[in-house]
């Protein structure tokens, strides 16, 4: 991967790439030789000079205001969280600060592990932090140490939980630039978008459209080998405190067919319940396990008792 060291004008010129001439209302006149939109109607629907913007996109100058900001937002058809990513580039790249591993407050990992829900923590860079048992039963690439974005992208497996593989990969990638903003010196940011555009042509192609979008709940269909079908409303909480990390909890609608298999799912997971050893509490069970004669009522009687009923001196 490239150093990305002018992201405003790499992003501005991938989203110019994706709007039409119509989309913009301009009239199309013989064939056009580049995808989009052209610089200079960029620049004219925008209001500001051809070489003005030519320079923003060479990253010559890299700090214009906030007025020409919400204006190439505008042309470039961004929604809300797009335009805040734009704004956000066109503010500059605070100092670099040293980036401390990812630690999940203690609290988070105890309320994970007791949910009857699948649920797991994220990071910012969507290393999964802490999982329960249930994630793990959805998908067993659901443990601490994976990488979300590396198991969607290259494991046959994970992609074949996703009913709709291309559009949950598009809204990832979307989420993650997101996620990341400008903080791309983190070498752990780094090292995994090199691997995955080397390794997926899906996840390059998706990268350089520079999409944008926050993460948020929505409703996943989930391909199960074991119990079928689910359909999972994905919820996704920050957590106080910390650098990004989210908590994300899957919840099927009650009374439906998924709320029944993730419950069969559940019932799968639960290890087997072994009785509790009583037999230092019973020392009558103790002497039957051993083979010795159960004792019952009389054979507690006092001996004087015995002696009376048998006769014996």
């Amino acid at each position: 991967m490239r150093d990305e060291t002018n992201l405003l004008g790499d992003y501005v010129r991938a989203r110019r790439e994706l709007v039409t001439p119509e989309q913009a209302g301009i009239p199309v006149v013989g064939k056009r030789r580049v995808p989009g939109l052209r610089r200079e109607e960029v620049a004219m629907l925008a209001g500001i000079s051809a070489d003005y913007y030519l320079r923003l996109e060479q990253g010559r100058d890299r700090n214009p205001s906030v007025q020409i900001l919400e204006s190439l937002a505008r042309v470039l058809q961004l929604d809300d969280d797009a335009t805040a990513y734009l704004l956000r580039l066109g503010a500059g790249k605070p100092r670099r600060r040293r980036r401390r591993k990812e630690t999940v407050p203690a609290g988070i990992v105890k309320l994970v592990a007791a949910l009857p829900l699948p649920a797991l923590v994220e990071g910012r860079y969507f290393d999964v932090l802490a999982a329960n048992a249930l994630a793990t039963a959805l998908s067993p690439r659901l443990v601490a140490g994976a990488n979300r974005l590396r198991d969607v992208f290259l494991d046959p497996a994970e992609r074949a939980l996703y009913a709709d593989w291309e559009n949950a990969t598009m809204g990832m990638v979307a989420g993650f630039r997101e996620s990341v903003g400008t903080d791309i010196d983190d070498p752990r940011f780094i090292e995994l978008v090199g691997e995955l555009c080397l390794a997926s042509p899906r996840f390059s192609r998706l990268w350089a459209r520079h999409d944008v979008a926050a993460c948020e709940g929505a409703s996943k269909h989930i391909d199960h080998p074991q119990v079928g079908g689910l359909w999972l409303n994905r919820e996704r909480l920050g957590i106080g405190g910390t650098a990004g990390q989210t908590l994300v909890v899957y919840h099927p609608d009650p009374g439906t067919d998924s709320a029944d298999g993730l419950a069969l799912l559940a019932s799968a997971t639960q290890a087997p319940i072994t009785p509790r050893d009583t037999t230092a509490d019973d020392p009558t069970r103790a002497d039957a396990e051993r083979g010795a004669p159960a004792a019952g009522p009389d054979a507690r009687r006092p001996a004087a008792d015995d002696h009376r009923r048998t006769g014996s001196a």
